[in-house]
């Protein structure tokens, strides 16, 4: 990597994606509240006494980032925190359930694109 893109990279943050996730973003977006603007290792602890279903996606997804921002730009974890996190809908599948009298209702099956940046504290 070149200078002006590791400099970079910590002035803007370090972001990974996850995307097409089987779960509401609904759901999602109430397990972001909790760790937003939190440093990584408290993040990581609520995220894992967390019993929301959402966890553990973010879990995986927050040991990316940070896994990124050491590995890729030599930022120190220790000084990482949560700067950006988002959900946004992905597609949806439109499934139908047969009801009574011959008629159906819409089921919708809503996936997650998730979104997480992190940055190091000065």
């Amino acid at each position: 990597m070149s200078k002006i893109t590791k400099i970079a990279s910590k002035i803007f943050g370090t972001t990974a994606h996850l995307k097409y996730v089987r779960i509401s973003p609904r759901k999602v977006g109430i397990v972001l509240d909790l760790i937003r603007n939190k440093p990584v290792r408290p993040a990581l602890a609520i995220l894992q006494h967390t019993t929301k279903s959402a966890a553990e996606y973010l879990e995986k997804l927050l040991k990316s980032v940070v896994a990124n921002a050491v590995n890729n730009f030599e930022m120190e974890s220790s000084k990482l925190y949560i700067s950006e996190c988002f959900v946004s809908p992905g597609p949806t599948s439109r499934r139908i359930l047969p009801v009574s009298k011959g008629r159906s209702h819409r089921i919708l099956k809503r996936s997650s694109h998730i979104t997480m940046t992190v940055r190091q504290r000065s």
